[in-house]
């Protein structure tokens, strides 16, 4: 019988080459929202997959990438494609991945999990968000220390890399890239990894996967950031050795309340309180107000219990109070807080944005540090005695393993400014200076006062 089942399957991936026929790949579905100023939100029909490389690349006897690619099986990349299958996944048993409507609830279980979000075609939702803002829900209350319940932009390619030796594609999650030039990843620029993994000169595979990211939500119930990650190259770059080095920016320009000097800001029972569901929306404001624009700030707002709730304010020396990222809080955090340049030198807030018009792929993830911790978000990163080194309150005593952890992300809307959420009664929606909300919660109108205030009445 197995001989049978063996015989069957190698027969398939002849013909079908990456894709597996052990566990039928059924995407949860979940819905996303699309929005304008005047026309109001329209919902779409998508879903999710999980990552290749958290799946099972096989032949029907023998796992292809143990610790590092089988080299009986994978001699080559097109060897390896003809060969190897990627399988489907058990979302909801082994991963703890489950959709609700517009709600995914990522637990950590056996490990976490890394998921794109698809489009009705099976192709990673290509966001565009220059002179956008994107916005969602978040749950982060069961989210402990050394622990990060990220959503992210990368500059993926909408396809996942579909090639000759990657037929896989977007559908079963291949073509991770970020500015860490992360290794090991198993389909890499349309190929399998093999290539790089057995070059003479390469031997241990550390092939690089780049590109630029822009971290939306990095985030536990005790601290937060939000990252833009610029790189000097265009869509995934493979890069090997030390020519992974100075390719991206992989600190990035982050706004971590907490680092910045507000400790009571985010957290529980604080002003942005962490025990509740939150709605996090992040503005992408150009020059010129057009998405032709040359991206000049990413604005923050948090709204919970019915309150818009700007970013926290930030006093850097040199530099009036701030509140949202641009090219002069880089540099100020860069002077003041003795950070690194590379931000500036791989193109800055400028570069960032020349991504974004290009197109980003929407990535959730749940994961764990509970070796080093967590400390570069949200606790003590490098010499107490030194400005800007505590992230948040974490401390190697509040660091312990917990699999019951889980985060829940939902509400995914993306549109024009201002469009994706309201102000509430006699919240205001107007005036000089203001960088709200305009639109009012029904049945309130944004009523004119004076040139520096309108109210929701």
């Amino acid at each position: 019988m197995l001989s049978i089942l063996a015989s069957s399957l190698l027969a398939s991936l002849a013909v079908a080459q990456q894709i597996g026929t052990f566990t039928p790949e059924v995407h949860p579905p979940i819905t996303y929202q699309t929005c304008t100023t005047f026309g109001g939100c329209a919902t779409h029909k998508g879903s999710v997959t999980l990552d290749a490389n958290y799946r099972w690349l096989h032949t029907a006897r023998q796992t292809c990438n143990p610790a590092g690619f089988n080299k009986t099986l994978c001699p080559d990349a097109d060897t390896c494609a003809e060969t190897c299958a990627l399988d489907g996944a058990d979302y909801a048993g082994t991963y703890g991945v489950t959709t609700n409507g517009s709600a995914l609830h990522l637990l950590f279980g056996n490990g976490g999990a890394r998921v794109y979000l698809l489009d009705d075609t099976d192709n990673y939702v290509n966001f565009h968000v220059m002179n956008q803002e994107f916005t969602f829900d978040v749950n982060v209350s069961n989210v402990p220390c050394a622990y990060n319940g990220a959503l992210y932009f990368s500059e993926m390619p909408s396809d996942g890399g579909i090639s000759a030796t990657n037929k896989a594609g977007a559908a079963y999650g291949t073509g991770y890239c970020d500015a860490q030039c992360p290794t090991g990843i198993n389909f890499v620029n349309g190929t399998v990894r093999v290539i790089s993994a057995y070059s003479p000169t390469n031997f241990d595979g550390t092939l690089g996967s780049c590109c630029n990211e822009m971290d939306l939500w990095e985030a536990n119930s005790l601290s937060t950031q939000l990252t833009p990650h610029p790189c000097n190259v265009t869509g995934e770059f493979i890069c090997t050795g030390t020519g992974c080095s100075d390719l991206c920016d992989s600190a990035g320009c982050e706004f971590n309340p907490f680092r910045m000097g507000n400790e009571a800001f985010y957290g529980p029972g604080d002003v942005v309180d962490t025990t509740k569901v939150m709605t996090v929306v992040t503005q992408f404001i150009t020059d010129n107000n057009r998405a032709s624009g040359t991206l000049s700030s990413i604005r923050r707002f948090y709204v919970q219990d019915g309150k818009v709730i700007p970013n926290s304010m930030v006093n850097l020396s040199g530099l009036p109070k701030v509140n949202s990222i641009t090219s002069d809080y880089c540099t100020a955090k860069m002077n003041v807080l003795d950070d690194s340049t590379a931000f500036n030198v791989h193109g800055g807030l400028a570069h960032m944005g020349h991504s974004l018009a290009r197109g980003a792929v929407l990535v959730f993830s749940l994961w764990d540090d509970l070796g080093g911790g967590m400390t570069w978000l949200d606790g003590l990163a490098g010499d107490a005695s030194q400005p800007g080194t505590l992230r948040g309150p974490c401390t190697a005593a509040n660091v312990a393993s917990n699999p019951a952890s889980s985060v829940t992300f939902s509400n995914i809307r993306v549109g024009d400014i201002n469009s994706t959420f309201s102000q509430v009664h006699f919240g205001q929606c107007g005036g000089e200076f203001y960088e709200g909300p305009a639109l009012c919660t029904d049945p309130f109108q944004c009523v004119y006062s004076n040139p520096y205030y309108s109210q929701c009445l």
